[in-house]
């Protein structure tokens, strides 16, 4: 296990919570590799889906933590525990992402990202279905 292989994907891990923090979809896209996808509310979402479904998401800190990392070669999975705080409520949101990573030619990146939400219940569940409306043109 490479030391800066961990060290390279805590970053781009970083640059992804932060990214979304500010509101930069640009930098955020740059984190997946092209065919990346992110899943949650019972569906998954294409990269091109990606910049609408942020918007249509609440705004606020994602506070992530130290993801678990488990490295293969060239791909890699991964578990970071996330705590988002909407910046007009402050209510919280809490769960975690579940990732596999790949290395590219211009590193380390996200393949896939899948949100697993803790409910009050105790419950670990990807979200309530149909939260996101996509277009259907």
């Amino acid at each position: 296990m490479s030391t800066d292989d961990l060290m390279e994907i805590h970053q781009l891990l970083a640059r992804y919570a932060v990214t979304i923090t500010k509101g930069d979809i640009d930098g955020l896209l740059k984190v997946f590799t092209s065919d990346g996808t992110y899943s949650a509310f019972g569906d998954t979402y294409p990269l091109d889906e990606f910049p609408a479904l942020v918007a249509a998401a609440p705004k606020g800190l994602f506070l992530t933590g130290t993801a678990v990392i488990e490295l293969d070669g060239d791909t890699a999975t991964g578990t970071q525990p996330l705590c988002f705080v909407d910046h007009a409520t402050h209510d919280m949101r809490i769960g975690y992402y579940n990732d596999t990573y790949v290395r590219t030619p211009d590193g380390w990146r996200l393949r896939t990202r899948a949100m697993t939400f803790i409910r009050r219940s105790g419950a670990h569940d990807s979200g309530r279905p149909h939260a996101f409306e996509r277009n259907s043109a």
